[in-house]
């Protein structure tokens, strides 16, 4: 049966969130039957990159570790980082670019590993504007966000990439109608995560939708992972690490059974894409993990590399190392 609560309750902490209440530090209140009542709040609305978290729901992972967990939909990993930090949900799933701007800003989060290693950060476009190479981006119009990291960093890509900033034409687009601006043919290209997006555009069109990745074209930017705040792993670090390790423990399994994983979100999930699309989701996912070692166990030297990145493109200011960001504790005893 799915969780019918899942959209009062999102609702409720976004409520909260927008107007700046802090929370009441619930993190693992103890249900009645001993376990530890635990809120995971998603990046964005269910889709296929969070079907390890269901597969794991619905084979008792977390429940094995005394957590009771509620996974909720999210609105953005910049909504989801400010939940975290004003205590609205126990955990979050969210972009490591945001949550570096998050950290800057003073927000108390930190990243507990991110466990897509291989940024899905990339330019999206129909096979049939025949586009093989950034070079062939030349001369074509290309959707973005304004405020989001690819948006930031895409011209300095672009320079990686033998061209020049006006060699391609950027039109800003809302987050939330750059399918259709694509669909539409108002732009060429846009910006954005490639494995959700792409199977979405194809269900939607019927056409197939070919990417450039950043990172297989000089530019990797870590992509998202777990968070929590800071006086939540001070407060109870015993629950961040039973958390941590049903979450990998999760992912590795999905990896080695996607069709399981679907199946689990499908049955657990609200408002999830259509089971062909969500198939096409993970499957495009799993190869963005870490090649060797648990999911979400990172090194400094590419938390260094996304940092660095985001400090000479996307306006980081006092970047710091990597331990400001990140706490490779939890991941590396998982």
């Amino acid at each position: 049966m799915k969780r019918t609560a899942t959209t009062i309750l999102v609702t409720a902490a976004l409520l909260l969130a927008a107007t700046g209440c802090g929370g009441d530090d619930s993190a693992g209140k103890t249900g009645a039957d001993g376990s530890k009542q635990v809120t995971l709040t998603l990046n964005w609305v269910p889709y296929g990159e969070h079907a390890p978290f269901y597969y794991g729901l619905q084979k008792g992972y977390y429940s094995a570790e005394g957590i009771d967990l509620k996974i909720l939909p999210g609105n953005g990993s910049g909504n989801t980082v400010k939940q975290v930090a004003q205590k609205q949900t126990d955990f979050g799933w969210a972009d490591s670019p945001v949550l570096l701007k998050s950290v800057a800003s003073g927000m108390p989060v930190r990243s507990l590993g991110a466990y897509l290693e291989k940024g899905p950060s990339s330019v999206e476009f129909f096979t049939e504007e025949n586009i093989k190479t950034p070079a062939d981006l030349k001369g074509k119009t290309v959707g973005g966000t304004p405020g989001d990291a690819l948006y930031a960093t895409f011209p300095a890509w672009l320079e990686k990439n033998g061209l020049k900033k006006d060699d391609v034409k950027v039109v800003n687009v809302d987050a939330a109608g750059k399918i259709a601006a694509l669909a539409e043919g108002k732009v060429d290209a846009i910006m954005g995560f490639f494995h959700d997006q792409a199977p979405t555009i194809e269900s939607k069109t019927g056409k197939k939708v070919d990417v450039l990745l950043f990172a297989d074209y000089g530019m990797n930017l870590l992509g998202t992972g777990l968070i929590a705040n800071t006086q939540t792993l001070q407060k109870d670090p015993e629950l961040a690490r039973k958390f941590v390790r049903a979450t990998q423990k999760s992912w590795a399994d999905a990896a080695r059974d996607p069709a399981g994983a679907v199946s689990a979100m499908v049955t657990l999930a609200e408002n999830e894409p259509a089971p062909e699309v969500l198939t096409k989701q993970l499957t495009l996912n799993l190869p963005l993990l870490g090649g060797e070692g648990p999911p979400g166990v990172n090194t400094e030297a590419q938390w260094t590399e996304t940092i660095d990145l985001m400090s000479r493109y996307a306006e980081l200011k006092d970047p710091g190392a990597p331990n400001a960001y990140w706490d490779s504790s939890y991941a590396a005893q998982g």
